[in-house]
C-alpha cells in the first residue's frame, strides 16, 4: 500500500490571491472527488471479477493457474485500497480544510488521523487498522447510498478481508500477552480492554454479516451464545452486566478466534475475568446484587472448564494438572447442580489460596455458601486452617 503522504495545516491568509486560490479550490474541488470515486468503483470492480475467479478456481487441479489468479486478487485488493487512500487524501481533506465537508467526512478524517497515529508506536498494529478503516469507509458508504446490488457482490470479500484483519490484531494482542518481559511494560488492562473491544467489534459488526453471506448452518455451535450477547449489546450495562457480556464474548471466541485468541492468550483473559469478579462479590452493595454476581461466578467458572481448561494439555505444573484433573472428573459425571456448586467452590478456595489476603472476603463468602450447602461445618473456636479436601471455619 502507499505510504500516506505528509499533511500540512495551512494558514488562512487573507490576501486577494488567497481569496482567489481558495475559490478556485472549491470550484474545482468537486470535479476531483468525481474523478476519486469513479477510481474507487473501477478498482472495487477489479476487485470483485479477481475474486469471483479465485473462488471459481477452487476445485481446479492446476497449482500454478490458481496462484496466478491469487495473485491478480491480492493485486487488484491493493490497488483498491490504494484508491480509497487517494480519495481521503485529494478529496476529504480538502473538503474538510473548506468547510464543505459533511459530519461523515469529518468523523472519516479524524478516525483516519487516529489510525494513521498508531504508524510509528504500533505499526503492526497500524496495518491491520489501516486496511480495516480504509475497507470499512467504502462499505459504509455503499450501505448509505443503497447500492444494493454492488454491496451483494462486494459482502463476501467484505467477510473475508475482516475476518483475516480482526485475527490479525487479535494475534498481535495475543503475542503482547504471551510476552512476559513486554507484558511488564504495559498496561495490561488496556490490552485486556482492546481485546474484549476487538471482540465486540467483530461480533456486533461483522458477524451478522456474515451470517447473511455464508448462512447459519454451519455457525450453530455460536448462535445460541450470539443470541445471549444481543441481549448486552443495547441498553446501559451495570459492572456485573458487562462482566456477563465479556464472558459471552470470550466464549464466542474459542469457536470464531481459536489460533488468533490461543488458549495461553484466553487463558489470561478467563483469569481476569474471575479476578474482577471476585472482587464485585466482595464489594456489592447488597445481598441482592451480591447473589446475582454469585451466579455470574459460577457460569464463569463453569465457562472457563468446559470451553478452555478441559481442552488444555500442557501444563506447567504437574500438581495443577492433577488438581484440575481430580476436579473436572468430578465435575463432568455430576448431574446436581448441588454437587457442582459445591466442586466450584471448592476449586475456587484451592485457586485463591496464594493470595489468601487478597480474596479474604470472598474466601469467607465461599465458605458460608459451602456451610449452607453442607459440604463444611462450623466448629466453634477453632482457628481456620484446610486439611485432606476438609474445610474447618472458626465461628
Amino acid at each position: 500500500m502507499a505510504e500516506e503522504r505528509g499533511l500540512r495545516v495551512l494558514s488562512n491568509d487573507t490576501t486577494f490571491f488567497s481569496k482567489v486560490s481558495s475559490t478556485l479550490t472549491k470550484l474545482l474541488t468537486p470535479t476531483k472527488i468525481g474523478i476519486n470515486g469513479m477510481m474507487i468503483n473501477i478498482k472495487r470492480s477489479s476487485v470483485i471479477k479477481y475474486f469471483e475467479q479465485v473462488k471459481n478456481a477452487e476445485n481446479i487441479t492446476d497449482v500454478s493457474k490458481k496462484d496466478q489468479l491469487q495473485n491478480r486478487y491480492d493485486e487488484s485488493y491493493t490497488l483498491y485500497l490504494e484508491s480509497i487512500d487517494k480519495y481521503i487524501m485529494d478529496s476529504i481533506y480538502k473538503k474538510v480544510k473548506n468547510h464543505m465537508a459533511s459530519v461523515f467526512e469529518k468523523d472519516a478524517l479524524a478516525n483516519y488521523y487516529n489510525v494513521v497515529h498508531l504508524k510509528d508506536t504500533e505499526y503492526l498494529e497500524y496495518k491491520y487498522r489501516k486496511q480495516k478503516f480504509l475497507i470499512d469507509l467504502d462499505y459504509d458508504g455503499l450501505t448509505a447510498n443503497k447500492k444494493e446490488k454492488i454491496v451483494k457482490k462486494f459482502e463476501p470479500i467484505y467477510v473475508e478481508k475482516m475476518d483475516s484483519i480482526y485475527k490479525g490484531i487479535l494475534k498481535n494482542y495475543s503475542v503482547k500477552l504471551a510476552d512476559g518481559m513486554l507484558a511488564k511494560r504495559i498496561n495490561q488492562v488496556d490490552l485486556y480492554k482492546k481485546i474484549f473491544e476487538t471482540l465486540e467489534d467483530y461480533i456486533k459488526t461483522i458477524l451478522p454479516i456474515k451470517f447473511r453471506v455464508e448462512g447459519t448452518e454451519k455457525y450453530a455451535k455460536v448462535l445460541k451464545e450470539y443470541e445471549e450477547y444481543e441481549k448486552f449489546s443495547v441498553g446501559k450495562l451495570d459492572e456485573k452486566d458487562f462482566l456477563e457480556k465479556n464472558m459471552i464474548l470470550l466464549g464466542l471466541s474459542r469457536v470464531l478466534f481459536t489460533h488468533s485468541l490461543p488458549l495461553v492468550a484466553a487463558e489470561q483473559c478467563y483469569s481476569k475475568l474471575l479476578k474482577d469478579t471476585r472482587n464485585l462479590i466482595s464489594t456489592a452493595l447488597t445481598e441482592e446484587k451480591q447473589e446475582a454476581v454469585y451466579k455470574l461466578l459460577l457460569k464463569l467458572i463453569e465457562d472457563y472448564n468446559v470451553k478452555l481448561l478441559s481442552t488444555k494439555i500442557y501444563w506447567d505444573k504437574p500438581e495443577e494438572r492433577d488438581a484440575y484433573k481430580k476436579f473436572w472428573d468430578a465435575y463432568s459425571k455430576t448431574k446436581s447442580s448441588d454437587q457442582k456448586e459445591i466442586l466450584s467452590l471448592k476449586r475456587e478456595l484451592h485457586d485463591t489460596a496464594d493470595e489468601y489476603e487478597k480474596y479474604a472476603e470472598v474466601r469467607k463468602f465461599y465458605k458460608n455458601k459451602l456451610v449452607a450447602l453442607g459440604a463444611m461445618r462450623v466448629v466453634k473456636g477453632a482457628p481456620s486452617r484446610e486439611f485432606n479436601g476438609h474445610f474447618i471455619k472458626k465461628g
